[in-house]
């Protein structure tokens, strides 16, 4: 049977990251999961939607889909469809969408009927913040630190909320409580959550007065960050395992840092390369001068011939931005800008008025006058 393409399943480019597809499963889910969906085929698009996720949300299988397609799961691989999912568990992100009864007794890929366990451990959420940083520290890149403010693990309680455990005589370490309902159909199970212990199996004599039970509190963190030399404005750096703390001893989310690079006061950038505007007076364009010129990383000479025009370009090679993507340094353009004084004093409009006097056009004017001529 022809199998769909697990990107076109979800909806994401082959190119989506991990958040992307996480997300992307979530909306499907809610969607088209049987016990709540009435759209026709909803248990089998759900179905795909799961098994696509089960391949794309785990970096080997996916590696190998990426270069196998379906045949790195048939019945030779062993996994065959559905066969060889088993063990994937979602329960997290359902009961994340639906609440923490939700999905207990579904079963859709053989498993026997109820979560996998209520107290397995969780990463935590991730987090995103926006680093503001200067022209040259993106050029250059840098080491710098990033303020959070996040939910962690408390210090006290190590995140179990409590001291001295003992088992949970409510549900007697399984985490979940099974209530029976009969009926003329017979006798049907059903499990939710142990609302004694909330699922860990636990409870503890001595609550910890520092996160009131919890296992976390609000603390104030400060990370570091390596930034790339060459990074742009938008460019996202990842951190792992620094955001809010997990569950039950789960390990902490990641931490998302966008940049931004303030604008600099010359320079400005396309890509790798650097453009920076040189102004000429009149007398410097015409006759030729010698100027120097900033670069990211100190002054050169320039050498400017005689008639240069505004919008010439000058290429100084390797005095551009390294990039983060590939080897190699851009380049620096400079770019020529003759500008006409708006005040003269005395002795500057006689030189210019007696210069008036003498021939100064270029072939263009001679080419534009007969041009003009023609149209009287």
């Amino acid at each position: 049977m022809n199998k769909k393409d697990y990107y076109e399943v979800l909806g994401v480019s082959k190119d989506a990251t991990d958040a992307e597809i996480k997300s992307a499963f979530r909306k499907l889910a809610k969607k088209y999961h049987p016990d709540i969906s009435k759209e026709e085929n909803a248990a089998e698009k759900f179905k795909e939607a799961q098994e696509a996720y089960a391949v794309l949300s785990d970096k080997e299988k996916r590696s190998k889909y990426d270069q196998f397609g379906h045949a790195a799961f048939d019945q030779n691989g062993g996994y065959g469809g559905f066969s060889g999912f088993e063990d994937f568990d979602a329960s997290d992100i359902l009961r994340d969408i639906f609440g923490q009864g939700f999905g207990f007794g579904s079963s859709f890929f053989g498993g026997s009927g109820r979560s996998s366990s209520t107290n397995r451990k969780t990463k935590g959420p991730d987090v995103s913040v926006i680093f503001e940083m200067t022209f040259e520290e993106a050029a250059f890149g840098c080491e710098t630190t990033v303020g959070l403010d996040i939910m962690d693990n408390c210090e006290e309680c190590g995140g179990k909320g409590g001291h001295n455990p003992e088992t949970c005589p409510t549900c007697h370490g399984t985490g979940v409580v099974t209530k029976e309902q009969r009926s003329l159909f017979g006798t049907f199970a059903s499990q939710s959550v142990c609302t004694n212990c909330n699922g860990t199996g636990e409870i503890y004599k001595t609550k910890c007065t520092n996160c009131r039970g919890t296992g976390k509190k609000k603390v104030k963190k400060t990370i570091k960050v390596k930034v790339p030399a060459g990074i742009q404005t938008g460019d996202h750096l990842r951190v792992p395992e620094k955001g809010p703390a997990g569950d039950n001893g789960g390990p902490n989310g990641d931490v998302y840092i966008e940049l931004k690079v303030k604008d600099h006061p010359l320079f400005e950038r396309d890509g790798s390369d650097l453009y920076l505007t040189l102004p000429l007076t009149i007398a410097e364009a015409a006759l030729g001068c010698k100027k120097e010129v900033p670069t990211l990383d100190g002054t050169i000479v320039l050498n400017i011939p005689s008639g240069s025009q505004s919008g010439e370009k000058h290429k100084v090679r390797g005095k551009g931005l390294k990039s983060p993507s590939r080897s190699g340094v851009g380049d620096l353009y400079v770019v020529l800008k003759v500008v006409v004084p708006t005040k003269l004093d005395r002795k500057q409009k006689k030189m210019l008025e007696e210069l008036s006097e003498t021939n100064l056009k270029t072939p263009y004017f001679t080419k534009y006058e007969k041009y003009l001529s023609k149209m009287k």
